[in-house]
C-alpha cells in the first residue's frame, strides 16, 4: 500500500493542467535548417488565453516553429519554457508497424485513465484510514477533475464521429489513408484536454462539417492555441492575434491584433511605409549621385570662363568648383539606405481588352463519361462565372475543355480571334527538376512580360532549380508565367492550393478588379465567400 501511496503523491505519468497559468514561451529562438536560416530571434508566448494564427509564406517556418513550441524540435539558440499540457497535431502522421487506432485513442486516454486509477488508488487508502490518504485523494480529485477523466472516453467518441474518423480500436493504422490516420489523430486531441493545442493545417482531409465541429470546438476552448492554416475562414472565425513571420521592414516577425481584418490592415499599412520608406532612400540616393555626376561635369568643363577672361578669373573660380564636388560626395557617401527593398507584392499585368469584347462561346458541350451535358457558356472581357458543383461533376473537364486541352465529345467551343487563355490547375506541371523559373520564362518568347514585374518572385526563386523549390513557391512560379502571357481569359481550377492566405488575398482583389474574363472552380470556402456575387455555372 505504501508504494502506492508514493507513487500517488507524484501522479506518475498523469499530465496535470495548469489552468491559467498554462504558456508556451520562446525566446530569442534561431533554427537554420539545411543550411538556411527559417526562424531568427524569434520570440512569441502562447498563453491560456491565447487565440493565436501563425501566417507566412511556404518556407517562412511555420510549421518549425510549432514544433519547437512542442518540444519536438531543439532550436539552435534561445529558450522554450513550458507550463501545462501541451498538444500538438502535425500535418504527418507517421505509422510504426503493429499500430492501430487504438493506439492512438489510448494514448489520448492514457493520462484520464491513470488520473481515475490514481483516485481509485486513494479512495482505498482513505477508507483502510492510511495517513495521508487525505490529502493525496484531495489531490487525485483535482487532477481527475481537471481533465474531466470521467468523460475522456465519450469526448474522443464524439470527435472521432465528428470528424468522420474511424473508431474501431483494432483497425491497424497503416490500412487508413494519409488523411483517415490525421483525421484519428485530430478526433484524439481534441476530445483529450490540452492547456495548449497547437495546430499545423487542421483542415486538410476535413470535410465541411468536420470544419466546423473544429471550428466550434476551437472557438469554445478553455485554454489556448496556435494554429497554421491556409484555411482562410477558419483564421477569420477563430483567431485573435496573428503572428506574421513574413519579412518585415526591421527584419522581425510582427504580431497583429484585431483578428483577420486587423492583420490584413496592419500588413498593409506596414507594406505601403516600408515601399514609401525604401522608394524615398532610393529616390535620394538617386539625385546625390545626380549631383556628383553635375559637380564632375562643370570641374571638367563648365567652370572654364569664356575666351579673353583673365588668368586670374580663372583660378579663382576652379577652387569652389572642387569644393562643390567635394560637398556632393561627402553627402553621398554619408547616404544610407537604410530601408531593405521590400519583398514583391502581386501586381497584376496590364491587359489590352474591352469589357464586352468576344472571347468565347461554349455550345452544348459534354464528354462522356467526365462531363455531362449539355453545358453552354459565353465569354466576353470583364465577365466572370465560378463554376460550381460535387466532387465527379466535371468542374476540371470543363475548364481543359474551354483551354483546349480536352475535346468535347459532342458540341463545340469557338474562340475568337485574339483569345489569349491560360489555365492555372490544380496542381503545378512536372517540370524538369534542374529547370530554373528563368528558363522556363525564356521559352515563352520576346512577347512575355518579366518574371520580376508580376511581384510574385524574388530573385532566389527565379535562379533555383523547380526541383529546390516548395509547393507554395512552385505555384508562384506557375502562377506568373501564365500572367507573364498577358492572357485575357484566365481560367483557374483551385487557385488558392497552397498560396499563402496574403497571397490569396491579394489574387482575390486582382481577379474581382482585371479587365480580362475570368472563370474560377474552387471550393475555398473563402474565395467562395469572397465571389459569392459572381454569376455561378453549377454542373450536377
Amino acid at each position: 500500500m505504501r508504494e502506492n501511496g508514493a507513487e500517488l503523491e507524484g501522479l506518475a505519468g498523469v499530465p496535470v493542467l495548469a489552468g491559467q497559468r498554462a504558456h508556451v514561451r520562446a525566446d530569442g529562438v534561431s533554427v537554420a535548417l539545411g543550411g538556411r536560416q527559417v526562424l531568427r530571434e524569434l520570440s512569441v508566448t502562447v498563453s491560456a488565453r491565447s487565440r493565436l494564427a501563425v501566417v507566412g509564406e511556404n518556407g517562412r517556418g511555420k510549421s518549425t516553429l510549432l514544433h519547437v513550441l512542442a518540444g519536438v524540435l531543439a532550436p539552435d539558440s534561445g529558450t522554450v519554457r513550458r507550463v501545462g499540457v501541451v498538444g500538438l497535431a502535425r500535418q504527418a502522421l507517421e505509422v510504426r508497424g503493429g499500430e492501430s487506432v487504438g493506439t492512438l485513442t489510448g494514448a489520448a486516454l492514457r493520462g484520464s485513465h491513470l488520473a481515475l486509477r490514481a483516485l481509485e488508488l486513494a479512495g482505498e487508502e482513505l477508507a483502510s484510514g492510511v495517513v495521508g490518504a487525505d490529502e493525496r485523494y484531495a489531490t487525485a480529485l483535482d487532477v481527475a477533475t481537471g481533465l474531466d477523466a470521467w468523460d475522456a472516453e465519450r469526448r474522443v467518441d464524439v470527435a472521432l464521429e465528428a470528424l468522420s474518423a474511424c473508431a474501431d480500436r483494432e483497425r491497424p493504422l497503416a490500412t487508413l489513408s494519409v488523411g483517415q490516420r490525421y483525421r484519428v489523430r485530430l478526433a484524439c486531441l481534441l476530445g483529450a484536454h490540452h492547456d495548449v493545442l497547437l495546430l499545423d493545417e487542421p483542415t486538410n482531409h476535413l470535410d465541411a462539417d468536420g470544419v466546423a465541429f473544429l471550428t466550434e470546438r476551437l472557438r469554445g476552448r478553455d485554454g489556448g492555441f496556435a494554429v497554421v492554416s491556409h484555411d482562410r475562414v477558419l483564421l477569420r472565425d477563430v483567431a485573435e492575434e496573428f503572428l506574421d513571420l513574413d519579412p518585415s521592414r526591421d527584419g522581425t516577425a510582427r504580431v497583429h491584433a484585431g483578428g483577420y481584418a486587423g492583420w490584413r490592415d496592419g500588413r498593409r499599412r506596414e507594406w505601403e511605409r516600408w515601399e514609401r520608406e525604401h522608394g524615398e532612400q532610393v529616390e535620394e540616393r538617386r539625385r546625390l549621385s545626380d549631383a556628383v555626376d553635375r559637380a564632375r561635369d562643370r570641374l571638367s568643363t563648365g567652370w572654364r570662363p569664356d575666351k579673353g577672361t583673365g588668368k586670374h578669373q580663372r583660378q579663382s573660380r576652379a577652387p569652389g568648383v572642387v569644393r562643390a564636388l567635394n560637398r556632393e560626395r561627402d553627402a553621398l557617401e554619408a547616404h544610407r539606405i537604410t530601408a531593405p527593398e521590400p519583398p514583391p507584392s502581386l501586381r497584376w499585368p496590364e491587359l489590352e481588352v474591352r469589357r464586352g469584347e468576344a472571347l468565347l462561346r461554349v455550345d452544348g458541350v459534354a464528354v462522356e463519361g467526365r462531363l455531362r451535358g449539355p453545358v453552354d457558356l459565353v465569354l466576353d472581357g470583364g465577365d466572370r462565372v465560378l463554376v460550381t458543383g460535387g466532387n465527379g461533376a466535371g468542374k476540371s473537364t470543363l475548364l481543359s475543355v474551354l483551354a483546349g486541352e480536352v475535346e468535347p465529345t459532342s458540341g463545340g467551343v469557338r474562340r475568337l480571334p485574339g483569345t489569349r487563355i491560360v489555365v492555372v490547375a490544380q496542381e503545378v506541371p512536372a517540370w524538369p527538376e534542374e529547370v530554373t523559373a528563368g528558363e522556363l520564362h525564356a521559352r515563352l518568347g520576346d512577347g512575355a512580360l518579366p518574371l520580376g514585374a508580376l511581384g510574385l518572385l524574388d530573385g532566389h526563386v527565379l535562379g533555383t532549380p523547380v526541383g529546390r523549390l516548395s509547393q507554395g513557391q512552385r505555384r508562384r512560379v506557375d502562377l506568373a508565367l501564365r500572367l507573364a502571357t498577358r492572357p485575357n481569359l484566365v481560367v483557374l481550377d483551385e487557385p488558392t492550393n497552397h498560396l499563402s492566405a496574403a497571397l490569396v488575398d491579394e489574387l482575390t482583389e486582382a481577379l474581382r478588379s482585371t479587365p480580362a474574363a475570368v472563370v474560377v472552380a474552387t471550393h475555398d470556402r473563402g474565395m467562395l465567400a469572397d465571389l459569392a456575387d459572381w454569376p455561378r455555372l453549377h454542373l450536377g
